[in-house]
């Protein structure tokens, strides 16, 4: 096996990468009631099954042991108005120092977004929203709208940020728009 100089860089710069946000973390923990880093974490219970059948193979990826919700059952729920409290971001809420980096991950078995809004509302996929729900501004277009496109994460990805201006910060699922969570930045 030949390891060239390209492949020792790529493999130096991925370590590097990967430790940078908990040495960024460690740095800037000053104030230890405001932590620099915190994590949100996207689930869902897709079936795989129906969901693969709707939307093409190996869209849901499922690996739950749980009990499944079926893509008709996903629909029918939001259009009662009782979405389906298993697809959720956790926690709902959360803290974090200015500069410190929020990691979003997604543990489902479907894509989702982490959007930041103004103000919580409906996603672009209107059988999901909730009766009489608009769609929010920042979500309209869906991936065809390059913001929206930007903050999609797939199963077993990760997204960072460390550019949260103090105050507070509204995120949503542009697909799922019930899951969200509320970011104050200190």
């Amino acid at each position: 096996m030949r390891i060239t100089l390209l492949t020792l860089t790529l493999v130096a710069c991925g370590c590097a990468l990967l430790a940078s946000p908990h040495a960024l973390a460690q740095k800037r923990s000053t104030d230890s009631s405001v932590p620099s880093m915190a994590q949100v974490v996207a689930l869902d219970e897709c079936d795989p099954t129906t969901f693969n059948a709707a939307l093409g193979p190996d869209f849901c990826k499922n690996i739950a042991l749980g009990a499944f919700t079926t893509f008709d059952d996903l629909f029918a729920k939001a259009a009662a108005g009782t979405p389906d409290p298993n697809w959720d971001f956790e926690p709902d809420s959360l803290s974090l120092k200015q500069g410190g980096i929020l990691s979003v991950v997604d543990q489902g078995g479907e894509p989702h977004t982490f959007t930041e809004v103004k103000k919580f509302g409906g996603g672009f996929v209107t059988g999901l929203n909730a009766p009489g729900e608009e769609v929010v501004p920042e979500c309209s277009g869906g991936f065809g709208n390059v913001a929206v496109a930007r903050t999609r994460i797939l199963q077993g990805s990760r997204l960072d940020t460390s550019s949260l201006s103090k105050g507070e910060h509204h995120f949503q699922c542009c697909i799922h728009p019930w899951m969200r969570t509320t970011v104050t930045v200190k």
